[in-house]
């Protein structure tokens, strides 16, 4: 960045070459550098990129003049009109959305502009996912520019990862249990879940600092969130059999289909039968072997507690049945998914 002012050295800044080491980092890390390459399909971790990359850059200055492209939609010269320096100075940032999208002209254009940047602007390309423009990526990262890994967030440990950073980031303290319980209830999309976080930490601010609990979680959002036939099967497995009826009842009562509800308490039952068959070994060589995450394994284990043999066979006939039962081959598929559940909680400890 330049202007009237020296600015602080940025990360993934080059070498006279114009070739330095690629770095990636975190959203919450972007900071300004002469090219930066947001990739991934997430876009609430793609806008915290950028808007992370903008607050650095008026933290250097607060004059910086922030312009944006339209890949998909541009036009020949653009680049080199929106990066060249004003009249007045100043440091500029060129944010690129839809580089996915991007035409023949915009990526010879950006393939030249990688060549030889200039020091003046901050370009940010942001790059939605698959194999268009490609090659613009493999150049930008062979010019060192700094990455910023922006992939959606699909498996439970790294949305846990996720909340832990929110909290951990605004200094409020929370149990882990209330991490997954809040996981549990809101996790299907990145933003609902980042916006549960943001109102946990905002309402509970005159609590003192004290420690966020589950209970605080089930206050504010178990009520409220659609009950998922994984909740179900949790209370099922653990032998709750009232809570795992309660929960199922609510979720049918929500529109939940029978089907899929019977398909989670089928998936939980074999990954419960699927580790005890492979026996004691090391977390991660098991999950190896049975093809699992390691969190689902370390679950499963803990899971098993309680439960025998024959009792996980019980469970298991339950389900085919109730299986074909809600696929048409029963008259009542919520009273065969209502038996399954009961049949599964009972069968712990048999």
């Amino acid at each position: 960045m330049g202007g009237a002012q020296t600015p602080p050295a940025r990360a993934g800044a080059r070498s006279p070459s114009g070739r330095g080491a690629a770095r990636t980092v975190a959203p919450h890390e972007a900071t300004t550098a002469p090219v930066v390459l947001v990739a991934g399909a997430e876009g609430l971790l793609a806008d915290r990129a950028v808007a992370a990359v903008l607050a650095s850059a008026r933290v250097q200055d607060p004059d910086t003049e922030v312009e944006y492209l339209d890949a998909a939609g541009y036009q020949p010269g653009q680049l080199v009109l929106a990066t060249s320096p004003s009249l007045f100075g100043g440091s500029k940032v060129v944010v690129v959305e839809g580089v996915e999208q991007a035409g023949d002209t915009f990526l010879a254009e950006a393939g030249g502009y990688l060549k030889a940047p200039p020091a003046e602007a901050c370009l940010v390309l942001r790059h939605g996912g698959g194999q268009r423009a490609k090659a613009l990526l493999d150049a930008a990262r062979a010019a060192g520019a700094l990455e910023v890994a922006c992939q959606p967030l699909t498996r439970d440990e790294e949305k846990v990862d996720f909340v832990s950073g929110e909290f951990a980031r605004a200094g409020r303290p929370i149990a882990a249990s209330a991490v997954r319980a809040l996981v549990d209830a809101v996790g299907s999309d990145l933003r609902e879940l980042a916006a549960a976080c943001a109102q946990l930490i905002s309402d509970t601010e005159e609590s003192g600092g004290a420690r966020i609990g589950p209970d605080v979680v089930e206050r504010y959002f178990g009520g409220r969130v659609e009950v998922t036939g994984f909740r179900v099967a949790d209370a099922a497995v653990a032998g709750r059999a009232a809570d795992a009826l309660g929960l199922l009842r609510h979720a049918l009562a929500t529109g939940a289909d029978p089907v899929p509800l019977v398909a989670a308490l089928a998936a939980k039952v074999r990954a419960l039968a699927k580790v005890r068959a492979a026996g004691r070994g090391r977390t991660a060589d098991l999950a190896r072997e049975l093809a699992m995450p390691p969190w689902q394994v370390e679950r499963a284990q803990r899971e098993l507690r309680g439960w025998e043999e024959e009792g996980l066979a019980a469970a298991v006939l339950a389900l085919a049945e109730a299986d074909a039962a809600v696929k048409g081959g029963g008259r009542d598929p919520v009273y065969a998914v209502e038996r399954a559940v009961l049949a599964v909680a009972a069968a712990r400890g048999t």
